[in-house]
Formats: structure tokens, C-alpha cells, sequence
């Protein structure tokens, strides 16, 4: 893995870490009008990344299949919602503004399940930042460099809205600034080892690149439809 990569990889990550550093510099938490815009333009990024990152390039590694090279796309795309449909369903979490916690019951910390709510959110993202670098790496000519880059930052401008979502609200119920700050960059830590270990499955498996790219387009636009949009028309 050269430089660059791993550079890529660390973007989206960085962008969780300056968000949550907001808890330094801001008195008073995020209005709620403020959360909802940031989330939808979250939402956007991650809907205009799936189609243009992920399932365009997915179809176009099938082309030779001619009218059916938009199957592995297809299959992709919908075992990454049911993925995380599953993870949905199995990790207890709570969403912002949300009074009763999702998934199963558990005897853990409010503060707690609200950094598991964005920590899920994330897993997606860093399976799609490392599949589009593996795809980089494997198949230069489809997914060139520029084109990893811009996903990684545009996942990493989104990220930073994300950041700030979850250090200021936990900093407003008690924890001290530092402590909301910790919290907000470990939600974050997943995004550059699920994208290491992503790359390093997808080289045991390059033929099924295109069901790669597709999965996790299919995690990130479950995000979007099951928990973003919900979130920013709150009221």
C-alpha cells in the first residue's frame, strides 16, 4: 500500500476528529435547524458518493456482460442494506433527539449508545473509501486516483458536521470537553480500519470487485433512507 493511500484512508478520519474538536471552541451545543442542514447535506454527500463512486463504477467493471451488467450491481447493493439491517438490529444505539434506543435492550450509558448510533453510521463509510481504493489499486483504469480522493473527501466533509454532532450534545449532558472530545474522534476510528480491512479482503477476492463497490452502496444509502432522513425532517 503506497502513501497516498493510506493518506486517502486517514481523510475521512480526520474529518470526524476536526469536527469533534468544535466542543473546544463552541459555548453552547448546535441549534437544532443548524443539525437537521448539517445532516441532510450528510445525506447528500453519501447518496451522490453511492451513485458516482460506487455503483457507476461497479456497472461499468461488468460491461462485458452486456444487458445483465447491471446484476452484480443489483445483488451488491441490497445484501449491504440487509448487512446493515442486521448490524441495525443487533447493536443498541440511540439516535440524536431520540428518547427510546434502537436495537436490543441493554443496560448501557446514554452517551454511550449515541457514540454506537454514529459509529454505525460510519462502518459503511470506511468500507466504501477502502473498496474504492482497492478498486484503485486492482483496476487503475476504471477508478483512477483523483476519483478515490474525492470520495475520501467528500465522506471526510460530511464527517465533520458528524463530528460536532456527537462531541457537543454529550458535552451539554455532563461529560467534560476533553471526555466528549475522545468520544467523538473514537466514533470515527472505525471508518480507516474497516477501509484497511476492506482492502485487504477485496485482494483475496479482485473478480468481485464489482459486488465490493456495490455493498457498500448499499450500506450507505440504508444509512441515508433508515436513519439521516428520518433525522434531519424531525418536526
Amino acid at each position: 500500500m503506497d502513501k497516498d493511500t493510506l493518506i486517502g484512508l486517514l481523510i475521512p478520519f480526520l474529518g470526524t476528529s476536526l469536527g469533534a474538536a468544535c466542543v473546544f471552541f463552541m459555548k453552547n451545543k448546535l441549534s437544532v435547524s443548524i443539525e437537521r442542514a448539517l445532516t441532510g447535506f450528510a445525506a447528500g454527500v453519501m447518496v451522490a458518493a453511492s451513485v458516482w463512486s460506487l455503483i457507476v463504477p461497479a456497472i461499468e467493471q461488468c460491461e462485458y456482460m452486456g444487458r445483465l451488467s447491471f446484476l452484480p450491481a443489483f445483488i451488491g447493493f441490497w445484501i449491504g442494506i440487509l448487512f446493515l439491517m442486521l448490524l441495525d438490529n443487533v447493536i443498541p444505539h440511540l439516535h440524536l433527539h431520540a428518547d427510546d434506543p434502537e436495537g436490543p435492550s441493554s443496560r448501557l450509558a446514554r452517551t454511550t449508545m449515541m457514540v454506537l448510533a454514529v459509529t454505525l453510521h460510519n462502518i459503511p463509510e470506511g468500507m466504501a473509501v477502502g473498496v474504492v481504493y482497492a478498486g484503485h489499486l486492482n483496476g487503475p483504469a476504471l477508478i483512477s486516483a483523483s476519483g478515490a480522493l474525492a470520495l475520501a473527501l467528500g465522506i471526510a466533509i460530511q464527517n465533520f458536521p458528524e463530528g460536532a454532532i456527537i462531541s457537543m450534545p454529550l458535552h451539554a449532558e455532563g461529560k467534560s470537553r476533553f471526555s466528549s472530545f475522545i468520544l467523538g474522534v473514537l466514533s470515527g476510528i472505525v471508518e480507516p480500519i474497516g477501509a484497511l480491512l476492506t482492502i485487504f479482503a477485496s485482494r483475496l477476492f479482485v473478480p468481485y470487485m464489482p459486488y465490493f463497490l456495490s455493498f457498500a452502496a448499499g450500506a450507505m444509502f440504508y444509512v441515508v433512507v433508515e436513519e439521516l432522513i428520518p433525522e434531519m425532517s424531525q418536526g
